[in-house]
């Protein structure tokens, strides 16, 4: 990244924003030295603004502010430095506080009433979900990394199954709650917020235990419900190896408002900044998005096409890239009528093939609870090896019909879907299919993938158990991706009757039989265009001068995965230690680390356990705190079962301890 020249401006630590209840919620403000007043962009999220995203807000609000906007990222309430306790995500009261924010921010002097909101992830979420309350000051937001759909596609569930992520996520939120307010901006009483955060946030995980099917829970904060309050122009952003790329489509599709979709090579991070590369000048992008719409200036944004893509080429299977080949497409509407649906027959032999010549057979699966050692995480942070390995050991323990190799390129945009009709021994069960490319070697690199909890197959609201033997139809849509296969490599279709750790096991072990005569795959084609090569190219990443930080103990991370042959236990160790660092600037040292451990033992599936252990500290020379939790995750035929321990110490004396032991009925899960 090129770091440019800021002028001066004015930067304010610690500005509270009054709510009417009486709460006080902390932002940082940057702003020009010129009085007059400018449009201002807001990012609300739980993360910490003292140092939790200090890195990535110092590279972008000054930059903003260079272009002739304020910046205003503001700690939700109960997090960072803001009063009261957070109990959930996307609470009403956290979306009311943000349309509060929103009016207090357009009636300072230094904005000129016009405000856009911008953020990533849990910021991502929440600009949606503001956006459809329509506050009057809010003209435009930039959506990163987030979901209209909280149920079917969010870090809990997938399918109507179970992600294992699930349970990371709510260890990360679980521990993050553990930390105090700073005593720098706070005062004396930091301690009394602390403890009212220690007792009162309680533990994510059993709430959201709690909702295995799709209800009123989660129809809350999911804009999908009804994608016709919102009023403002939507430029919607992800990347191919996050977990939230499928949002942008159906955004593009269903609102009816001016709106743009990116989607990079990139995971689960901001694009200027982003692995798998190419990055890109996402900070120049977002300053022609805001001048169009916060300012009036027609900078062209808008009259490009809607929908800007990264067409991946095939590469050799890899936990990790450092960036992916391909190339920039586009399509000026979305869906597009360039992409043709293209169906593909199963051959019971393991062909997959355009037409079938008469009826087939039967094929059947029941696949070793170690098929999804190699699937990565739902969601890649590329801080680790955390995305999809070779399949060919996951593609043995699975039924996979291939094409003959390819004699001309294939490319495809959109989402593959698969369509079957199977049987099942088992009342609850579930259905994996991967898309692999399968190069000359024999090599399989997972292109994209689906999941179904098949007794979810009429829909998420009212799941409805299997009958064991009947033939039943399922559909099931796999991730949209973009995707080149070359001459010489195969198309793979793998389907499975387990993935784990990705997703809990079904109750019991379980064999499907497919009817391959009346089972297909159907890829969304789209034959290279000649105005793919006419795309203007994104800019070079550039950004301010991140705050100064000093490594007090390095980073570390790894992946493990172990097959202890005598116990038959196949597991998964992922240690995720940032180390400990120093904010110069504020005196402030921190750490997190984690270590999330998943095993299974032989074809036991209520044998699937894991367990994620946090540690978090704050020091400065006179003051430390810290915590530990403990969060353990087992099931039995009938229940979830959560253990969880929460210890916290104020300089290396333990002041508080609490442990959960809850029990939650399994709902066809």
């Amino acid at each position: 990244m090129r770091h440019v020249d800021i002028p001066p401006i004015v930067e304010e630590e610690n500005v509270w924003i009054p709510l009417a209840d009486g709460t006080r919620l902390a932002a940082r403000v940057w702003r020009p030295v010129d009085p007059t007043p400018v449009p201002a962009i807001f990012e609300y999220v739980p993360y910490r603004k003292r140092y939790g995203t200090v890195a990535r807000d110092t590279i972008t609000y000054p930059y903003l502010v260079a272009h002739g906007y304020a910046g205003v990222r503001v700690d939700i309430r109960g997090s960072g430095e803001s009063d009261g306790v957070l109990t959930d995500e996307y609470l009403q009261s956290e979306l009311d506080d943000g349309v509060a924010a929103i009016e207090w921010i357009a009636s300072q002097p230094w904005c000129d009433g016009n405000v856009g909101m911008m953020g990533i992830s849990w910021g991502g979420f929440n600009g949606l979900q503001i956006a459809a309350l329509a506050p009057e000051p809010l003209k435009a937001i930039m959506t990163i990394c987030s979901t209209d759909d909280r149920y079917a596609d969010d870090v809990h569930h997938m399918g109507g199954c179970l992600l294992a992520d699930n349970l990371s996520w709510a260890s990360v939120m679980f521990a993050l709650n553990t930390m105090p307010p700073d005593p720098a901006i706070v005062g004396d009483r930091w301690r009394d917020m602390w403890f009212e955060r220690l007792e009162g946030s309680g533990l994510w995980l059993d709430t959201w235990l709690r909702h295995q099917r799709r209800d009123d829970f989660w129809r809350h904060g999911s804009v999908c419900e009804d994608y016709s309050a919102i009023r403002c122009p939507v430029y919607a952003v992800s990347g191919w190896a996050d977990g939230y790329s499928n949002a942008v489509f159906r955004l593009l599709d269903n609102l009816d408002v001016p709106r743009k979709g990116l989607i990079g090579p990139w995971s689960h991070a901001y694009p200027h900044i982003a692995e798998p590369g190419p990055a890109i000048g996402f900070l120049q992008e977002l300053v022609r998005w805001w001048d169009h719409w916060l300012k009036g200036i027609d900078t062209g944004i808008m009259d490009e096409p809607m929908l800007r893509t990264w067409m991946q080429e095939a590469v050799t299977p890899a936990p990790s890239y450092p960036s992916r080949p391909g190339r920039w497409v586009a399509e000026e509407q979305w869906p597009s009528t360039r992409v043709t649906p293209t169906a593909m027959h199963l051959d019971p032999g393991g062909h997959l093939v355009d037409r079938l010549a008469g009826p087939t057979g039967v094929v059947s699966v029941r696949s070793p609870l170690w098929v999804g050692r190699q699937a990565g995480k739902w969601c890649s942070y590329a801080d680790g090896p955390d995305q999809p390995g070779d399949q060919q050991t996951d593609d043995a323990g699975s039924v996979v019909f291939d094409t003959e190799p390819l004699e001309s390129a294939v490319e495809i945009l959109g989402a593959p879907i698969v369509e079957l009709d199977l049987s099942s021994d088992q009342p609850v069960a579930q259905v994996a299919v991967r898309l692999c490319s399968v190069d000359e070697r024999g090599r399989s690199t997972r292109v994209t993938y689906g999941v179904l909890n098949l007794t979810h197959r009429d829909g998420h609201a009212e799941p409805r158990p299997l009958d064991p033997g009947e033939l039943t139809r399922v559909t099931i849509r796999m991730n949209e991706v973009a995707q080149n296969f070359p001459v010489g490599h195969r198309i793979r279709l793998a389907i499975s009757s387990s993935y784990w750790p990705l997703i809990w096991p079904a109750p019991a072990p379980t064999t499907l039989e497919i009817d391959c005569s009346t089972s297909r795959l159907v890829l969304p084609v789209r034959p290279p265009g000649e105005d793919d090569a006419a795309l203007a190219p994104f800019g070079d990443p550039e950004g301010a001068e991140p705050a100064p930080v000093t490594r007090l103990r390095p980073s570390r991370v790894r992946w493990t995965l172990e097959h202890d042959l005598g116990a038959d236990v196949h597991s998964l160790e992922v240690i995720d230690d940032s180390g400990i660092r120093h904010l110069d600037e504020i005196g402030l040292a921190f750490e997190v680390a984690a270590v999330e451990r998943y095993s299974v033992v032989g074809d036991d599936s209520n044998s699937a356990r894991g367990e994620v252990t946090t540690r978090r500290t704050m020091a400065r020379e006179d003051w430390s705190i810290g915590s530990h939790t403990s969060t353990v995750l087992t099931s039995t035929p009938t229940h979830f079962v959560i253990d969880a321990e929460l210890v916290a110490s104020e300089a290396g004396n333990e002041v508080f301890r609490r442990k959960w032991h809850e029990e939650i009925s399994r709902d066809l899960v």
